[in-house]
């Protein structure tokens, strides 16, 4: 929320028939020590408040809240969106370090705490400077010369490792670690308590594509190559216990911050780690696999790893501990509501905070979603109850009671209270009672429902789309039906723009198959006779590029693996050609193909690659992008590869520059003039490539826009797997048949061979995409047929509907819409000092990538706002 409350709300005790938590009278009761598992909330708001600060208050004013809710057991703290997120706990973490020199601290490795390094890094090293001096004192802290930390006094504790994994790989926390915390922010290396597997045992012993087998902890060795891994795994085990004494040593841990995972983890404590366990050697769940995958190189690997985490325990030893979770975006709204509010259990690592009275959870307006409290708060501070919350409420209710809209009856809504709050104001507004309202209003929601369905069955004609996406398959997970819908009507034409390269999401093993097919396949006679075709290789043959995609399609038309595989390596030895310059001929191919063999070889999963590795890898990508669309007739010249710079292999991406990543868009958009634009439009999280993407995309609208103000375009949001949008904010439903579902699932199986495997994939699903697709869709569709009936669809006089098994919602949008829906982009030059002073990117593998980057006067793009 944006609107700020005074400060002084903050330290207000509400009334007991508030949301917020109870007050009670301090001469009334006596001091008493919560036990384990006692919510702070259950305390007094004096002792909750004496363990605030001024940060604290100030992220309070600023959030829009007047105070913690009782049903959240840890005190929450809201912020707009991610980048504030990464300030507030950059200067909850300055102001704890001002105060506890010597201290103890453990801090996150991922994406998760980009913006808290950037912003620390930028306080620390701009100490007195204006722009860091005003920030400082806005939140109440200190700013003199000898108030700036030392950062080189306090104990840094690493909070997990993989293992095994050498730490001197740049995809291991140790790395992590090493570059952003010690060489970034000045921790001593001297005193820091770190997770080195090198030291710690022989890991030559464990077969890294077997994995560690932990029985051998308490069953007798098979052979003399698991008694030496046994013999090893006591010595991890050893050095943990070892390492848990030397925290408690010190009094435990000062400071912790962490985020949080799918099933609640913090650290890598899973779903059903013991609330008192220690730090050891442990294996972790699927959704942590899923989540580590990026990181290892996929889940063929961090299915085989196993950690070593400082255990639940080791985090809340110290009382005083002030340990503080940050979640950002809606993905992580359930599991947030969860751990906040449900009781403390093993099933919810996250849980066991509940019991620490400095306990904090920092979370964005996205990642508060699912908070029930808070969200009737906003629904009762809001200044008018609109059609679209009655929609939102009445469908939640449907769906919570399995009722059909029409049969929903006043106790159904009583039971809700999110339901009674909406409907008893909307009434007001009206000047009817409830009773009055609810069969009026529920025939609205369900004629509206229905409006939509017909506005997804709509055919357009004569329409110029250009169907944008962040990854190669965004667009076909996210509506695939729909394009099919549209393609139909050969009035119509189609471009599709791929706006990132996508190499990161191009495992080694899959490159690596792919030259053994083309290393088979340049000694054949049909290579031979291509090759012979003065321009059939040539990069810039457009021919020749349709050449390779029909002759795959036509090998999966014969399900002729063979004739695939020649269109495979067509398209990869063009592809060398174009990136090497080698020449069509078998010996120039054979040493290039011996030489990536050789380089790959010698890699590690998930190490960056070289610059040509990364375009040999997207062009990769890129193929899969022409195939899929040429299912449905389309040439490569209709699908754009924009290749936006900001995508890179470095742990943060850059933010978007016009020059770079803005005016290849807006050239793409002035050559071909689209009637309709869509886009990924995904809730805030701005770390995320499909974020960024929607930043440049619609900067690139507005240009267009000022340079052809007579352009009519209209836009339509999508979302694939990541995220789902709400009947309630979809305005157009898209109608999917079995027969849809046939089609995506064939053509995403036999289109994106680098995706088959699912090397990277949802936490929610151990399979291909195009599964979890077909399960999202048709969920949306028993939400549809719960609010309408059952009788609806299957009496429906249309074959259509009656053949609906999935929906696919979408928002459609004008420009000025899509524009509200999309955060405002500013120059440099427009910054504040607050956001200017956390401009700085983190680039590369060295020491150097930490000197924060000036962005140009007039390319840079503000991210600092939320979407």
């Amino acid at each position: 929320m944006s609107t700020a409350s005074p400060t002084s709300a903050f330290l207000q005790t509400p009334p007991k028939t508030s949301l917020l938590s109870n007050g009670h009278d301090d001469s009334s009761e006596t001091e008493a020590t919560p036990s384990p598992g006692t919510s702070a909330l259950n305390r007094r708001p004096s002792e909750i408040l004496a363990h605030g600060s001024e940060v604290e208050k100030m992220a309070m004013a600023k959030s829009g809240y007047p105070g913690f809710f009782d049903d959240e057991r840890v005190p929450t703290i809201v912020v707009d969106n991610f980048p504030d997120l990464g300030k507030v706990t950059a200067l909850r973490f300055i102001e704890w370090a001002q105060a506890n020199p010597g201290g103890v601290v453990s801090l996150p490795t991922g994406k998760t705490p980009e913006y808290f390094i950037k912003w620390v890094t930028r306080i620390l090293n701009g100490w007195g400077e204006p722009a860091v001096v005003e920030v400082l004192s806005e939140y109440g802290l200190e700013y003199g010369p000898e108030a700036k930390p030392d950062i080189g006094s306090l104990i840094f504790v690493q909070i997990d490792e993989f293992f095994p994994i050498n730490p001197r790989q740049s995809n291991s926390f140790y790395s992590y670690v090493d570059l952003l915390y010690l060489r970034g922010m000045g921790f001593d290396p001297e005193k820091a308590l770190l997770i080195d597997g090198s030291t710690i045992c022989d890991m030559s012993v464990f077969d890294a594509t077997e994995g560690v087998d932990l029985s051998l902890r308490f069953r007798a060795p098979c052979n003399e190559q698991e008694r030496r891994q046994r013999d090893e795994i006591i010595k991890v085990d050893e050095w943990c216990n070892a390492h848990e004494a030397r925290i408690r040593a010190l009094g435990g841990i000062g400071f912790f911050l962490g985020g949080i995972g799918p099933d609640g983890h913090i650290a890598f404590n899973c779903s059903g780690a013991d609330h008192f366990s220690t730090t050891r050697l442990s294996p972790i769940n699927y959704e942590t696999q899923a989540a580590a995958a990026g990181d290892l190189g996929g889940i063929e690997v961090s299915s085989k790893r196993l950690v070593i985490t400082i255990g639940l325990g080791t985090i809340t030893y110290n009382p005083e501990c002030v340990a503080i979770i940050i979640a950002a975006g809606e993905s992580k709204s359930s599991i947030v509501a969860k751990s906040l509010t449900q009781a403390a259990t093993v099933a919810l690592p996250a849980t066991v905070l509940h019991s620490l009275d400095s306990a904090r959870f920092y979370i964005t307006e996205g990642a508060a979603k699912q908070l029930a409290k808070r969200e009737l708060y906003r629904l009762a501070s809001a200044e008018t109850i609109t059609m679209e919350n009655v929609v939102e409420v009445l469908v939640d209710l449907c769906v919570s009671v399995h009722k059909e809209l029409v049969q929903l009856t006043p106790s159904d809504v009583a039971a809700s209270p999110r339901a009674a709050l909406v409907l008893t104001r909307f009434a007001q507004q009206k000047d009817m009672s409830v009773d009055a309202l609810l069969p009026r209003v529920a025939q609205q929601v369900f004629d509206l429902l229905v409006s939509r369905i017909e506005a997804g069955c709509r055919t357009y004609d004569s329409t110029r789309f250009l169907h944008t996406e962040p990854h190669h398959d965004d667009v076909m997970l996210g509506y695939m039906a729909g394009v099919m819908r549209q393609t139909s009507n050969p009035t119509n034409s189609h471009k599709f723009a791929c706006m990132t390269s996508g190499f990161n999401s191009v495992t080694n093993k899959f490159m690596v198959e792919q030259l053994g097919i083309a290393e088979r396949f340049i000694h054949t006679k049909e290579f031979a006779k291509l090759a012979a075709e003065r321009s059939y290789f040539d990069p810039a043959s457009e021919d020749g590029r349709n050449r390779d995609v029909w002759q795959y399609l036509d090998g999966v038309a014969a399900k002729s693996e063979p004739m695939k595989e020649q269109g495979i390596a067509r398209r990869l030895i063009r592809n060398l050609i174009e990136i090497y310059s080698d020449t069509p001929d078998v010996a120039s191919l054979s040493t290039r193909i011996s030489v990536l063999l050789n380089y790959f070889s010698t890699q590690y999963d998930g190490q960056r690659n070289t610059p040509d590795v990364q375009m040999l890898k997207g062009k990769c990508r890129e193929w899969e992008a022409d195939c899929v669309w040429a299912w449905l007739g389309w040439e490569t010249r209709d699908v754009f590869h924009a290749r936006l710079q900001f995508y890179t292999a470095n742990l943060f991406d850059e933010e978007p520059e016009v020059t770079r990543d803005v005016l290849p868009i807006l050239d793409y958009l002035k050559e071909y003039e689209p009637d309709v634009v869509t886009m990924a439009l995904d809730p805030e999280n701005a770390q995320d490539t499909h974020y960024k993407v929607l930043q440049a995309l619609t900067t690139a609208l507005r240009l267009y826009k000022e340079a052809r103000p007579a352009a009519q375009v209209s836009c339509i949001g999508y979302r694939n797997v990541w995220y789902r949008f709400h009947p309630s904010f979809s305005n157009m439903y898209i109608p999917v048949t079995l027969m849809d579902f046939a089609i995506l699932e064939s053509s995403f199986l036999n289109s994106y061979g680098s995706q088959r495997d699912a090397s990277f994939p949802s936490y929610e699903h151990d399979g291909p995409f195009s599964d979890l697709t077909q399960q999202i869709q048709q969920d949306q569709y028993f939400i549809l047929k719960t609010c309408l009936g059952r009788d609806w669809f299957q009496k429906h006089p249309e074959p259509l509907i009656r053949a609906t098994r999935g929906f696919v919602f979408l928002k459609e949008m004008s420009l000025d819409e899509f524009y509200a829906q999309s955060r405002a982009l500013k120059s440099a030059t427009e910054k504040g000092p607050a956001a200017a002073s956390a401009s700085g990117a983190i680039v590369g593998d060295d020491a150097e990538a930490l000197t924060p980057r000036k962005a140009s006067s007039h390319n840079s793009l503000d991210l600092s706002h939320r979407l």
